[in-house]
């Protein structure tokens, strides 16, 4: 089951990032990595072609609530989102069990650092010890070996793989893991 989420008034810091709600002033750095070619495609959407398509889905994080901007602390630039999404319901997971999905994307400029499996754990953290949610999935394309590598670090489990419909059309071959609260009985 889905549970609620309202990012709005968290704020999640770790050592090099600040995990918040998006604001508007956030829409040049947002357009600045969100163009780049291969960064969105590596999440199943293709670069922004307009500082107005990122407008839109600037205003679409801010009314969902449920996705953070990644502050860089060392500069204050917004380098990439994290997003508490709904899933579709899987027989693997109990229907009573209370969870999101957490999906991903950095600006091109800040991978290799490590930064994507910090925010990551960080908001592990959160879900579970604040929110108290039973359990989180991730998945990454099978050709994305950069997020595979960041949902290892953080402790998922795999679950199966799945054909996942990108906002592209495309289908992508996709593997699907699972994280369950270790502080609650399953």
């Amino acid at each position: 089951m889905n549970a609620p989420v309202d990012v709005t008034n968290i704020r999640i810091e770790t050592p090099r990032l600040i995990l918040r709600p998006w604001r508007q002033r956030d829409l040049d750095d947002f357009y600045e990595y969100a163009s780049v070619d291969g960064v969105g495609q590596m999440a199943g959407w293709l670069p922004h072609e307009s500082v107005q398509k990122s407008q839109m889905i600037l205003d679409l994080f801010i009314r969902e609530k449920k996705t953070f901007a990644l502050e860089f602390k060392e500069n204050g630039k917004v380098i990439g989102s994290l997003g508490l999404e709904t899933r579709e319901e899987q027989d693997e997971i109990p229907g009573t069990l209370m969870g999101r999905e957490i999906g991903y994307v950095l600006s091109k400029d800040y991978w290799g650092r490590g930064l994507m499996p910090e925010a990551v754990n960080a908001v592990i953290g959160y879900c579970f010890t604040v929110l108290g949610f039973d359990y989180l999935t991730c998945c990454h394309f099978i050709r994305n070996g950069q997020s595979r590598r960041v949902i290892e670090k953080c402790g998922f489990s795999y679950l199966k793989d799945i054909d996942f419909e990108t906002r592209m059309g495309t289908i992508e071959p996709t593997r699907l893991y699972v994280l369950y609260n270790p502080d609650k009985e399953r």
